[in-house]
């Protein structure tokens, strides 16, 4: 990574916060009140350790490097400083956001607007997988905050005319470490030389990795690191738990992010789609399907629930070829799992219940189907218009023409 910055001190490591007594509220943080008030209607009553540590520095200029666990607020850490700073000294092009993947960028989009909407915030979502024509008009209109993945972002730099950052006030890099991982370390290097070096820079990391630490050097200014929890943990409200069974009963995996947004589900199946960058404050229980290979996924996948000081649970099944990575996982995060209990007749009442529920739904869905099918067939029964008696009026050269003989 080539360095773009003039370091005040170009070897000296982020000394991290120390933390103090708890604040209870964002406007103790030093949050301005129309965004005080955002937070309350979104259901934040209180900010998280994140928070509590990385506003005030942010809203005092600092760079910041922030190191937490999944689910810890770390989008609401970042955002607040931003539109606060916004509300100062307003400017279009204001700040931008990159992020790994397309759907945190739309997640971390949806929390700007929640958070601004009282107070006029556009953003714009810049990402691979959408028509690059209509991302050029958003970007036409200079929305005040772009969300982008780092590839599709490099793309509007070139080729989009009229197109730059040289007025950026703030550059945030979520999810750092898996932005390296995914080898955007070209296109970060080229954004970080098209942007102004007088601007401020927050860097979001679950972990502190030689790559991170490599784009650290390149792209902030003497930061204050805010470090809220040990390398790797899971947060203390989430009850973890597993349950043993043999291979051949694994079920069938399902999934869907609407549902979960609609209210309509609470408990989330994970696999790996699941293991990074969902922000879904719904999630009641996680069931880990399968074992991730790599420890540290647990981690993430287990984090979609318990988030932001929320309570949650994490079942995961075990299966007899599971063991050693099972064991992995307790190693990694120090602490031996609970066996769920289970009553195997309560389980196969249930299992008779769900069987019963699903034939009623067939048998009404079918039902409903017919009486849809004589609806339209008694309409057309009933149906006395020109059509029915073979008389159409026909759209011939843009004009309306009687069929011939009436």
């Amino acid at each position: 990574m080539a360095a773009s910055e003039e370091h005040d001190s170009p070897t000296e490591e982020p000394q991290p916060v120390v933390e103090e007594e708890e604040t209870k509220t964002f406007k103790d943080l030093g949050v301005t009140d129309v965004l005080c008030e955002a937070c309350d209607q979104l259901g934040w009553t209180k900010p998280t350790k994140i928070q509590i540590e990385a506003i005030p520095l942010a809203l005092q200029g600092r760079d910041i490097i922030g190191l937490a666990e999944t689910g810890s607020g770390k989008t609401g850490a970042f955002a607040l400083p931003i539109l606060n700073a916004l509300l100062e000294t307003p400017q279009r092009l204001f700040a931008l956001v990159l992020t790994p993947t397309r759907e945190l960028a739309f997640q971390i989009s949806e929390q700007f607007e929640a958070l601004g909407s009282s107070i006029g915030v556009q953003s714009a979502v810049i990402v691979g997988g959408i028509d690059s024509m209509s991302q050029s008009l958003a970007l036409a209109k200079k929305p005040h905050i772009i969300i982008a993945t780092p590839g599709r972002l490099i793309d509007h730099l070139e080729n989009t005319k009229g197109f730059n950052l040289r007025a950026l006030k703030y550059l945030v890099m979520d999810e750092a470490d898996r932005i390296l991982n995914m080898d955007f370390e070209t296109e970060v290097d080229k954004i970080l030389k098209v942007i102004p070096r007088d601007r401020k820079t927050f860097l979001f990391s679950a972990t502190m990795t030689k790559k991170v630490q490599k784009l650290q050097r390149a792209a902030l200014k003497n930061p204050v690191k805010c470090a809220v929890s040990s390398k790797y943990q899971t947060v203390e409200k989430l009850q973890q738990y597993y349950i043993f069974i043999p291979s051949k009963f694994k079920s069938k995996r399902l999934g869907s992010l609407n549902k979960f947004k609609a209210k309509a589900r609470s408990i989330l199946l994970a696999t790996d789609v699941a293991s990074r960058g969902l922000d879904i404050p719904h999630v009641d229980v996680v069931v880990n399907f399968d074992i991730p290979t790599h420890s540290k996924d647990y981690i993430h996948r287990v984090g979609r629930t318990a988030r932001a000081g929320r309570s949650g649970k994490a079942i995961t099944f075990v299966t007899q070829y599971d063991v050693e990575l099972f064991q992995r996982i307790e190693h990694l995060i120090g602490k031996k799992l609970p066996v769920f209990p289970t009553q195997d007749d309560e389980v196969m009442m249930l299992t008779e219940r769900v069987t019963e529920a699903q034939r009623f739904a067939r048998m009404e869905l079918r039902e409903h189907g017919e009486k849809k099918k004589r609806s339209r067939e008694d309409a057309r029964d009933n149906d006395d218009t020109e059509g029915a008696i073979g008389v159409r009026n026909k759209v011939a050269g843009g004009k309306m023409k009687k069929r011939k003989g009436r």
